[in-house]
């Protein structure tokens, strides 16, 4: 039967075949003879490996090789230079090839769905081009920092793996639209995930979560996911503070602190880079920026000082921790 199609392919000289659903075990060498083959189905089939007579297939830019056998990527897909679109769902595959991954540099769409990967190799960042990875249903422990270096990437989907911590090199993913990381192990967010200025969608729910990035309300989220996730929850307890004894620094530098939207304060910095070095890294108040959506999920906040905590209306609340 497939034989047959991929005949009638050759006569027609054909731009689509679709093999799907034959029990094929192996791939008529024939195909690597439609040179003008752009699209190629042969998913729910039986397939192990792939004919290096496929490296012909110059044209071909969507492989479909979903819910098939294959225990590695098959050597032959280095050559297919001009793939735009891999499926490779429902597989067996337990790791990917460094060596295969370097020939797909114009790859913008790549489903690793319902495999038994462990690891992404550091060599995903040879896929410049890529936009949407899916890599949910498999056994990741870990994610590369190089995948951060994916500057198209507009959805990353790692749901279901056993994810415990993501890379703080995550902010520089400033184009991902969809992050989704349901039913993993991840027991904090990165503070960089605040840097994702074009997150629409985070999907976190199932995870081991108790509260969120500082920053995190500063991201323009369409949707948000958070379900099944320990979360502190707002016990008030009494509690006593002794007085606090403010260094002269301390009281200096949260003076300029204050100060730091006058045009004269920041002139200083020009001459005096040791003040500039003490304040670089500081951290404004949450009383600044309080906004009413702070009432939904507990996200750590920086407060300047018992006295600035204890005053009255704002709705931040402190967590004891033995």
């Amino acid at each position: 039967m497939a034989d047959s199609l991929v005949l009638r392919a050759l006569r027609g000289n054909a731009r689509h075949l679709d093999l799907g659903g034959k029990k094929l075990r192996r791939v008529p060498k024939a195909v690597g003879r439609l040179q003008a083959l752009t699209r190629l189905q042969l998913r729910n089939n039986l397939i192990t490996e792939l004919p290096a007579e496929l490296q012909a297939l110059d044209n071909l830019t969507d492989l479909n090789l979903g819910n098939n056998s294959l225990e590695a990527l098959p050597e032959v897909l280095k050559h297919l230079t001009q793939l735009k679109k891999l499926h490779l769902f429902g597989n067996k595959l337990g790791n990917l090839s460094p060596s295969v991954l370097e020939g797909l540099g114009n790859l913008v769409f790549l489903n690793l769905n319902d495999n038994k990967l462990t690891t992404l190799p550091a060599e995903m960042d040879r896929l410049l081009e890529l936009k949407y990875l899916y890599v949910n249903n498999n056994q990741l422990g870990s994610i590369p920092n190089k995948l951060c270096l994916l500057q198209h990437l507009c959805e990353l989907h790692l749901a279901n793996n056993n994810l415990k911590l993501l890379p703080h090199d995550i902010g520089y993913l400033t184009n991902l639209k969809k992050l989704s990381l349901p039913r993993n192990q991840i027991e904090e967010l990165p503070e960089e995930l605040s840097k994702l200025c074009n997150l629409k969608v985070l999907d976190v729910a199932g995870n081991l979560l108790t509260i969120f990035p500082t920053k995190l309300l500063e991201l323009k989220l369409d949707e948000l996911y958070y379900e099944q996730n320990p979360l502190l929850e707002k016990n008030l307890i009494s509690s006593a503070q002794q007085n606090e004894v403010l260094s002269l620094q301390e009281i200096t530098a949260r003076y300029i602190m204050d100060e730091m939207t006058s045009n004269s304060i920041n002139s200083i910095f020009k001459h005096y880079s040791e003040v500039k070095k003490i304040l670089e890294n500081a951290s404004k108040c949450a009383k600044i920026r309080m906004t009413s959506s702070a009432r939904v999920i507990p996200v750590r906040a920086f407060l300047c000082s018992y006295s600035c905590f204890n005053e009255p209306g704002h709705h931040y609340y402190g967590i004891a921790t033995p």
